[in-house]
């Protein structure tokens, strides 16, 4: 694949996650898919599966949208930095549903294989998710 091919995938992966298409990761995501960054939450499975289980839960708990701000392509690999917003209506383990918006900004290295995505390391903003969310206080604020 063209480096312009892969970055295709990339978005595409994010546009079939923004549309709640979980099916649609058996066609992106190879099998043994290695995530060198997991969610923050526990429990999840390795490979495909765990990416879906991962979809799934944040699909659910915060729907929303990814906004690709850059995208540069070398080789086999694609960095995207991107800002994810949503609205977290329901459950995160151990967080309840707060009903607020929430934005959040990373940046991701994915690694493609016979045209799908094989590997991703990323760096995420997950303490101003877990401020936004009340879980951790922001600076400047007591703890609760």
């Amino acid at each position: 694949m063209t480096t312009e091919e892969n970055k295709r995938l990339v978005r595409r992966f994010y546009q079939e996650i923004d549309e709640g298409n979980v099916d649609a990761m058996d066609e992106l995501v190879a099998d043994d898919y290695k995530d060198h960054t997991p969610p923050p939450f526990p429990g999840f499975a390795h490979g495909r599966e765990g990416v879906k289980q991962a979809i799934r839960l944040f699909w659910e708990a915060t729907p929303g949208s990814h906004d690709i701000e850059d995208q540069i392509a070398e080789g086999d690999k694609v960095v995207t930095r991107l800002t994810a917003r949503g609205v977290h209506e329901k459950d995160l383990p151990g967080i309840p549903a707060t009903g607020k918006h929430v934005t959040m900004t990373g940046t991701v290295i994915h690694r493609i294989e016979d045209g799908k995505l094989a590997e991703k390391w990323s760096d995420r903003d997950l303490l101003g998710l877990m401020q936004q969310l009340g879980v951790v206080p922001a600076m400047g604020e007591a703890a609760g």
